[in-house]
């Protein structure tokens, strides 16, 4: 039988859901800021799925999904039908959920960039973000075996599954990148949405996704993780949050937390748009225009586009057409630039380009 389980102030015996908090920083007007979490213990031995939301302040769905699937786990499953735990943080981002921002008001960028990286060397010392987000990682590396954190891209987005890079070198050999990356397809493909891996390797790096939240769980800790990007942000979308938790559902069936999908909870994918292209696709933020204008898009979310072909024109403010944006790339449209105005250099889209990189990379280029 499992044992109780403890998750800040969260304490579940087997066969029970509790609910409490993480410390996340003191408040200089006294106080403190905290996350939410939920824990459910299983009655029976098994995996540890942890499912994060909100560490974007504006990503609604995202919420709402790490929710909506806590309640599925403790009500419609019941936590003594569990064989593992499932524990909930669904709000990382308190800060920024409060002003309905990406950022936090503890550092003015992403605070998805603050998670540990065990290979990077710094003098710097840690400031508020990144305490908080080491805070919630050894939370999460106390128990966690997979993890699903759910968030939101453009306005008008399709929902889909980010894969991230698996990187060896000094944490891990290439042979043990293999095997986490064999778990890695397992947890995508479960969630049931097209899947985008992310940037080639070096690009990864470069952006410090590799301290984002699922990839300081799967390239730091180890642990099968994933980015479940929901429709679009700032309010709730019903389709993408019904397929976020079904999707859920369906990875703690494939890991053998539950034995089915429990009634009243739709299959992995129903109501979300297949990958209209059979090929492997990666993340990819393009094309840019090169001229200043107002947008006119051509090509719908969701829909299949070759090298060459026009995706926006940009247009004068009378109207005249001053540049007919092509795609880079063979893919399809994920997301479209929001907004109208476009200057010189800006993407004018999202898309899924044809990928024809490894999953499992050297974080050094030299390796």
């Amino acid at each position: 039988m499992n044992d109780v389980l403890d998750v800040g102030s969260a304490s579940a015996a087997p066969g029970e859901r509790a609910d409490g908090w993480i410390h996340a920083t003191d408040l200089p007007t006294g106080g403190s800021e905290r996350l939410p979490v939920t824990v459910i213990n299983g009655a029976a031995d098994g995996p540890v799925l942890w499912v994060t939301g909100g560490v974007h302040g504006d990503e609604a769905t995202g919420v709402a999904v790490a929710q909506d699937a806590a309640a599925t786990f403790a009500d419609a499953v019941g936590a003594k039908n569990l064989a593992g735990a499932v524990v909930v943080v669904p709000v990382v981002n308190p800060a920024g959920l409060r002003r309905t921002e990406r950022t936090s008001y503890y550092g003015g960028d992403d605070p998805n960039r603050y998670f540990p990286d065990v290979e990077r060397e710094t003098s710097r010392p840690p400031e508020t973000q990144e305490r908080i987000d080491t805070r919630l990682f050894e939370a999460l590396t106390d128990s966690a075996d997979l993890l699903v954190d759910c968030h939101t891209a453009q306005v008008g987005s399709m929902p889909f599954t980010i894969r991230d890079r698996v990187l060896y070198g000094e944490q891990r050999t290439e042979a043990e990148a293999e095997a986490l990356a064999e778990d890695l397809d397992r947890l995508a493909t479960a969630l049931g949405l097209p899947i985008l891996t992310e940037y080639p390797a070096e690009e990864y790096v470069d952006q410090s996704l590799q301290r984002s939240t699922a990839g300081a769980a799967l390239n730091t800790a180890g642990v099968p993780a994933v980015t479940a990007e929901l429709g679009g942000h700032s309010v709730v979308e019903e389709d993408a949050r019904a397929a976020g938790v079904a999707g859920v559902v369906a990875a703690a069936v494939e890991f053998g937390l539950l034995d089915s999908t429990p009634p009243g909870v739709a299959e992995a994918g129903a109501g979300v748009p297949e990958a209209p292209v059979e090929f492997p696709v990666r993340r990819f933020v393009g094309p840019r225009a090169e001229e200043a204008g107002l947008l006119r898009h051509r090509v719908a979310v969701g829909e299949a586009v070759e090298a060459g072909d026009a995706v926006v024109d940009v247009v004068t403010p009378h109207g005249e057409t001053v540049e007919t944006v092509e795609s880079d790339h063979d893919g399809y449209v994920i997301g479209r630039a929001e907004g109208l105005a476009v200057y010189e250099g800006d993407p004018v889209a999202s898309m899924a380009v044809r990928d024809d990189g490894e999953l499992v990379v050297p974080r050094d280029r030299d390796e």
